[in-house]
């Protein structure tokens, strides 16, 4: 089947300005501050595709060229065991990972995957430039596995401590290269050496939350979660390491609002970290649009202290215009800070309660909604979102056989752009 390109302009999330998208478009051309663009869909409809497979059931509102092979959507599906242990009646768990007794069958157990199908789908099927991507471990996993399968050319920079998040079903094709930074190094490391990478006109960033197709890709969590409960949800509760999660069922609320049959609220954001990384939580209860202080040093050793590695960036899409404290301004609710002992806690009791493992950014998550139950933040009749954003690895190594990747190259984030270029070219 011939797919045709979904139809939709920008908008410069500071000054409402709309503009076409050149093809790749990460900000505002001619924005003279820093703000997320926004893509305005053509389709005001929310309308599943069952004409398509997979992720790509929702690609009348992804900023899509194409589709990619083995995509898997999110399952949403309303909880008996964990509702009951928190007391709650209206709880709906969007999962996404390896799950298949709800079936949900994301093969790298993150939903991150969501982010990789629609980012590569941007893609036309002809560039010629290799695409970039720096992630602390699920994100790499993600995109390795979908430019793998799909023959897209690609580039990971990644923490070199971070190496054991990158297993596989299969052995990686050789589109695929792994770079690191050096033991030590933490997330914003692996984007140093990704920017100095991109200097070359031989690469392209792929742009994390500047994406639209990231953010839209993630924010197919709540289209999963409206079409299962048939209306917005009251409340939203995720665990954040850059908040583009919750960036993206924000903008995704605002465009079921606009279609008008799912509801005219927004429902509440309770987006949660791990103490003691707790950037966005402690300038977010400082009511600061500007990020509180955090030190490059300290930085790194609170990301060495959490359990949810996944969950350190120390520059995530915070202030700008339409980033988190904007989301978190305009739909209400409150941030929480989870302590490792919690996530031991509530890892154990969701697998009891709900019979399947989750990582521990997820988590967070429903460590943070028990936060809110016992100090009433959420009422026990309201519809609440859980988005579990990774869990099934335990099990889906039971029922496959996994192979781990290595770094082609260890890097020293100090060395010049031109010699880090010169040693990642020749890779390719």
């Amino acid at each position: 089947m011939t797919f045709t390109p979904t139809k939709y302009k920008l908008m410069n999330c500071g000054n409402g300005r709309i503009f076409e998208d050149a093809g790749w478009t990460l900000a505002d051309p001619q924005g003279e501050a820093p703000a997320l663009v926004r893509a305005v869909y053509e389709n005001k409809k929310f309308e599943p595709r069952n004409d398509l497979e997979g992720f790509y059931r929702y690609a009348e509102w992804l900023p899509i060229k194409r589709t990619l092979l083995h995509s898997h959507a999110p399952v949403t599906y309303k909880s008996k065991g964990l509702a009951s242990l928190l007391g709650l009646d209206n709880l709906y768990i969007t999962f996404s990972g390896y799950f298949p007794e709800i079936g949900a069958a994301m093969e790298t157990c993150s939903f991150k995957e969501t982010e990789a199908y629609s980012v590569c789908a941007r893609l036309p099927e002809n560039h010629d430039r290799i695409l970039v991507v720096a992630s602390a471990g699920n994100t790499a996993r993600a995109f390795a596995k979908v430019c793998s399968d799909n023959g897209i050319p690609l580039l990971l920079s990644i923490p070199e401590d971070n190496i054991g998040a990158l297993w596989f079903h299969k052995p990686l094709n050789d589109c695929v290269k792994i770079i690191a930074a050096p033991s030590g190094c933490d997330y914003f490391d692996a984007i140093v050496l990704s920017d100095k990478v991109c200097e070359s006109e031989h690469f392209m960033a792929e742009g994390g939350a500047k994406n639209i197709a990231r953010r839209d890709g993630m924010g197919t969590t709540l289209l999963s979660a409206v079409e299962k409960i048939g209306r917005i949800p009251d409340a939203y509760f995720q665990a954040i390491g850059s908040g583009t999660g919750t960036i993206a069922v924000w903008e995704n609320n605002l465009r079921l609002i606009d279609d008008g049959r799912f509801g005219s609220h927004k429902m509440r954001l309770y987006p949660s970290q791990n103490a003691p990384f707790t950037i966005m939580y402690d300038s977010w209860k400082a009511h600061s649009r500007p990020l509180v202080p955090l030190s490059a040093e300290e930085a790194r050793a609170q990301a060495a202290e959490i359990k949810a590695k996944v969950l350190s960036n120390r520059k995530p899409p915070y202030s700008l215009a339409g980033g988190l404290f904007d989301a978190m301004n305009d739909a209400g609710g409150d941030m929480y800070k989870v302590t490792n002992d919690e996530i031991d806690i509530w890892k154990a009791r969701f697998k009891e309660a709900e019979g399947i493992d989750i990582y521990s950014a997820a988590s967070v998550a429903v460590a943070s909604l028990a936060q809110a139950v016992a100090e009433n933040a959420v009422k026990k009749d309201e519809v609440i979102m859980l988005n579990i954003t990774g869990g099934g690895e335990s099990l889906t190594k039971e029922h496959h056989d996994v192979v781990y990747a290595k770094p082609n190259l260890v890097i020293d984030t100090y060395l010049p752009a031109s010699e880090i270029i010169r040693q990642v070219e020749a890779l390719f």
